[in-house]
């Protein structure tokens, strides 16, 4: 009899949030208790805070932490909602590609983005994912469209 390995991806609970708002739409992004226990260290210390899902330059493809104002977004960003009370964009070339795609924002161990505010606490956000339902893209139908 072998023992089995559980994966550490298995261990997390992704629903830490309702997953849809009052309207009954899908929520595009949610937190792990250990992401909103970091966002609201930052806040403590920065005050109100916002994300920017990096689209692959400078650190990779890790979500970016910054004080509100630190960082402009345009029209060329989409709002995919609010994790711990701060806003979460991505930009829209980006959203083409995950608009079928539910982000769950987590913590793990490392070193954070170098423009994050995370940075240095040797903890850093990391995105999880899962795609949406055929009923869940069924009732994101006109909600953030290009």
């Amino acid at each position: 009899m072998s023992e089995q390995v559980s994966n550490p991806a298995e261990t997390i609970d992704p629903v830490t949030a309702e997953q849809a708002d009052n309207a009954g739409t899908p929520l595009r992004v949610t937190a792990t208790p250990a992401a909103l226990e970091l966002i609201a260290e930052l806040k403590s210390d920065y005050g109100p805070v916002m994300f920017h899902q990096s689209g692959g330059c400078c650190d990779g493809s890790s979500p970016m932490c910054y004080p509100v104002g630190d960082f402009i977004t345009s029209d060329g960003d989409v709002h995919l909602g609010q994790v711990g009370g701060a806003d979460f964009f991505i930009s829209r070339s980006q959203f083409s590609v995950w608009k079928h795609t539910h982000i769950i924002l987590d913590v793990v161990p490392g070193r954070g983005g170098m423009f994050s505010l995370e940075n240095g606490r040797e903890k850093r956000f990391h995105i999880r994912s899962r795609l949406f339902s055929a009923a869940e893209n069924e009732a994101l139908a006109g909600a953030c469209q290009l």
